[in-house]
């Protein structure tokens, strides 16, 4: 997930003052891995593994960003070809750096308009993206476009609402001292990212045999600053809010955020995330 068709929010800050402007920007590869690639490498492979078996296939990874889901597609699916579109050209480069594989190519562009033919892959799937799209139906119908009869079309989100505790103890800690923060809180902003909307999107799309589950994988963190530093690179809502505050503010959300985490005897951190999947199938003969 990174820059598709994302809009900004207003947040005030710990002293509820002034409304500033936090977008939801997403792009500086290296303050994304910190923040959520790691991660999301994690629940790529958890993800593809509970997908149906099937022959060499071509892939379609869209909102690619930095290659967390295309790069376990090449390593763990022997795909044919993975083509990786994005609006972001510098966490495409970063994707192509890692890959170095031939069959990896990248193009700029957005779920809502795919740069690739009708029924040019087996299988279309997205990482962390759909909750960012203004208009995800109009993104799974672009999906089903590009997909082949009997394709399949899939994805993942984080449980923001209450499964992703990195994001969920941020906002948390942040609206304890702000309450206008609840408003930029992913869990409140992204009703999709549940079970039964995400059931619902693929079906509203026509897609057949639609299943819905859920992957948890542990993030630990080595000492409170490997788990804070990530929130002041400004990439996504919470690392946007957080840079947009003033200073004495920033340090308040961060000695609150410390306070609530549990921290073992050796400095580390450890919790969990959770994403939903969801997975469904064009209409039409075959399957892959």
């Amino acid at each position: 997930m990174r820059v598709q068709d994302v809009k900004g929010s207003c947040g005030r800050g710990v002293e509820g003052g002034e409304c500033q402007q936090v977008t939801d920007a997403w792009d500086s590869e290296d303050a994304y891995e910190r923040y959520i690639g790691r991660w999301s490498r994690s629940v790529a492979a958890r993800f593809l593994h509970g997908l149906p078996d099937g022959p060499p296939a071509a892939w379609c990874d869209v909102g690619c960003g930095t290659g967390a889901l295309a790069h376990a597609i090449l390593t763990t699916q022997n795909p044919t070809r993975v083509l990786g579109v994005d609006r972001s050209e510098p966490y495409l480069a970063a994707a192509r750096q890692a890959a170095a594989d031939p069959r990896f190519t990248t193009t700029v562009g957005s779920a809502t308009a795919i740069p690739a033919g009708d029924g040019e892959f087996d299988r279309v799937v997205s990482a962390l993206l759909l909750n960012f799209v203004p208009q995800p139906d109009e993104a799974l119908a672009e999906m089903r476009r590009v997909a082949r009869p009997g394709g399949l079309i899939g994805g993942y989100v984080w449980d923001y609402a209450e499964g992703m505790r990195l994001i969920r103890s941020f906002w948390d800690a942040a609206t304890a001292l702000d309450p206008a923060a609840a408003e930029l809180d992913e869990g409140r902003r992204f009703p999709i990212c549940r079970p039964e909307p995400l059931r619902a999107l693929l079906v509203g799309a026509g897609l057949v045999d639609v299943a819905v589950g859920a992957v948890t994988v542990p993030t630990v963190f080595a000492d409170f600053d490997d788990l804070w530093d990530p929130f002041l690179g400004a990439q996504g809502p919470a690392p946007g809010y957080c840079a947009a505050l003033p200073e004495e503010h920033r340090a308040a959300l961060r000695e609150r955020l410390r306070g609530m985490l549990p921290q073992r005897a050796d400095g580390g951190i450890a919790l969990e995330a959770r994403a939903w999947t969801v997975r469904g199938r064009v209409p039409g003969n075959g399957n892959r």
